[in-house]
């Protein structure tokens, strides 16, 4: 019988890593059209529901009122048939161009799908994620999302306390016509949007007098982040390599904060906050308390985040695509009333 001789490790090892690299530089030799991607980390994520993404009011209707097989059997009947776009779909069109006029592309999307069937779509989702009827909150830090957008308000509060930058969209008009094809225009309210409620809680429980006081005396002391912070500074990742090229004007973003603070009294502690931070913001907009949609609809932002329910239909009154941000102290009133007092009133005159 013939000796079976020790493998020799060392050079099993080599030979892998050299089958490896063999592998890895066929693959960089495939001819493309396409801009190979970047790495996750390199990149934006944004991650929508197919609710927000697409036109889907007829289906959720039979999902509500017949069930999830009744729903799955509809969606599979009608998948070739492409639903209509969704108050997300611009925004996620914008960016997928945006991508092309970077080399590597650097926004990925990825949709998020409880149930049924696939879609044709002239978008180029390269990353799908069907659910099955569970939460998809715990697959969003897996795929590095920098953004989830959704018509949900509890999946989306439930991303924000996972720390993901998170909105709830509404039905809007058709004012895809009216926006930008050549810049992605993303518009942020400041306090509990970018950064923390620390100074809403302030006037809600002090008022203006107090608020414009404290924001005189901490005037050089950063505010805490809030939870968009991390999506801002995505994208100021991305308009840096366009800056570092000389073509700051000419960037395919442009960002834009709305706030209803007065420059005078309080917009200092921002800019300053925003320095510290080592971020831009292209135009800053400070409204001493004037209403946001006339100045947002001459914007026309592909997407608008505020964390006040009253702005986020005054913007949607005059044709803007918003998301509201469900968080902090700000959640717990309306139009400057606190929610549960007008709810006692009301009880009170019954």
């Amino acid at each position: 019988m013939s000796e079976i001789k020790p493998t020799d490790q060392a050079a099993t090892n080599a030979g892998e890593e050299k089958d490896w690299a063999a592998a890895k530089a066929f693959f960089d030799s495939l001819k493309t059209k396409k801009p190979r991607p970047p790495k996750p980390q390199y990149a934006v994520t944004i991650a929508v529901s197919s609710r927000t993404l697409f036109n889907m009011v007829a289906e959720r209707k039979i999902y509500e009122e017949e069930g999830v097989e009744k729903y799955v059997t509809y969606q599979q009947e009608h998948e070739n048939q492409p639903l209509m776009p969704g108050v997300a779909f611009p925004l996620v069109k914008q960016s997928l161009a945006t991508s092309l006029m970077t080399i590597p592309s650097h926004f990925y999307e990825v949709l998020i799908k409880n149930n049924g069937s696939l879609y044709l779509t002239d978008l180029t989702i390269e990353r799908f994620c069907m659910t099955g009827g569970k939460s998809p909150i715990g697959y969003l830090k897996a795929y590095m999302t920098n953004l989830y957008l959704s018509k949900d308000g509890e999946k989306v509060t439930e991303a924000i306390e996972e720390g993901i930058a998170a909105a709830t969209m509404f039905a809007c008009g058709d004012v895809e016509n009216q926006l930008s094809d050549t810049q992605l225009k993303v518009a942020f309210d400041g306090d509990a949007v970018l950064f923390s409620d620390e100074s809403e809680i302030i006037v809600k429980q002090h008022g203006l007098d107090t608020f414009f006081e404290h924001e005189k005396e901490f005037e050089n002391k950063p505010l805490a982040q809030g939870p968009l912070k991390c999506f801002l500074e995505a994208l100021g990742k991305l308009q840096r390599k366009f800056y570092a090229k000389n073509e700051r004007m000419t960037c395919p973003i442009r960002t834009y904060l709305v706030t209803a603070r007065s420059a005078a009294s309080s917009g200092a502690r921002v800019l300053k906050t925003l320095r510290s931070w080592g971020l831009e913001i292209d135009e800053a907009l400070f409204l001493a308390g004037a209403p946001k949609g006339p100045l947002l609809q001459k914007i026309r932002p592909h997407i608008f985040f505020d964390d006040q329910m009253f702005h986020i239909e005054g913007a949607k009154e005059l044709g803007t695509i918003a998301a509201h941000v469900p968080y902090g102290i700000g959640q717990k009133y309306h139009k400057g009333e606190l929610i549960e007092q007008t709810v006692k009133d009301v009880k009170d005159k019954k």
